[in-house]
């Protein structure tokens, strides 16, 4: 589905923790998360639910922003995700995960 870089933000379903990743491939990432394929943050804190991503054609501007992301509040990130999705759906609901 996406093949370009993306820059991603998870989260729990009470939405008590924010996750800001980046990847080159987002479909085959969420997959991997929702499948708790690898220990690590996401799975300790359950963040499976894709509030909000950006893509880019270049990978060094993608960790770019997500450097940028990550330095900022909890009420910038919470402000980005409302800005385009307010009701908080997982954006990757009714994706089929064939990547992998």
């Amino acid at each position: 589905m996406f093949e370009t870089s993306c820059v991603y933000i998870l989260t729990n379903a009470h939405h008590t923790v924010l996750y800001v990743g980046v990847t080159s491939n987002l479909t085959r990432r969420i997959y991997q998360h929702k499948s708790k394929m690898y220990p690590g943050f996401t799975t300790r804190y359950n963040c499976s639910l894709l509030v909000y991503y950006e893509t880019f054609l270049d990978m060094q501007m993608a960790i770019a922003r997500e450097k940028q992301i990550k330095k900022r509040s909890r009420t910038y990130k919470i402000n980005l995700i409302e800005a385009d999705n307010p009701e908080w759906n997982d954006l990757s609901e009714g994706w089929i995960f064939d990547v992998i």
